[in-house]
């Protein structure tokens, strides 16, 4: 599947998400989430709008959060990996309040940059949300190291 995938199209099938899936397991070091369906692993990423009004506006992200965050990046990169053939690396400084980076690199090339905030409301209204926010990202990366592939790859 390429990255010009839209929501229109099943979000358990879009490229992001399979990886997201494929780290999520690859988590489960002694088979706790065998039997479990992808659509219930990716559940703690889904905050419909009553879950994030339960949340305070002001906290501090839990380690579950921040690590969930980790992976939704890290998936990201496996994507752009998978469609361009370049290793991407994702690096994450984040205070204890919730307030960071994310950057992705491939090569010598920044492929996204991102500040977060607010991270221990860190979700999505819905998996399709979910989908469409990693492979709007994904298709930007990708894009960029199309443009740049000496700098990518070096």
């Amino acid at each position: 599947m390429s990255t010009e995938e839209t929501t229109a199209v099943n979000p358990m099938e879009t490229l992001f998400v399979r990886e997201l899936v494929k780290l999520l397991r690859a988590q489960d070091t002694y088979g706790t989430w065998e039997g479990k369906a992808d659509e219930a692993l990716l559940g703690p990423y889904v905050l419909d709008a009553e879950a994030r009004r339960a949340i305070p506006i002001i906290g501090d992200p839990d380690p579950e959060t921040l690590w969930r965050l980790e992976i939704f990046h890290d998936a990201m990169g496996l994507a752009i990996a998978r469609e361009t053939g370049v290793m991407v690396s994702a690096m994450m400084k984040m205070s204890h309040e919730g307030f960071g980076r994310v950057v992705l690199i491939a090569g010598r090339l920044v492929v996204l940059n991102r500040h977060l905030r607010d991270v221990h409301r860190f979700g999505f209204p819905s998996l399709e949300k979910l989908a469409a926010e990693g492979m709007k990202h994904v298709g930007a990366a990708v894009e960029m190291i199309r443009k740049y592939p000496e700098v990518a790859n070096t």
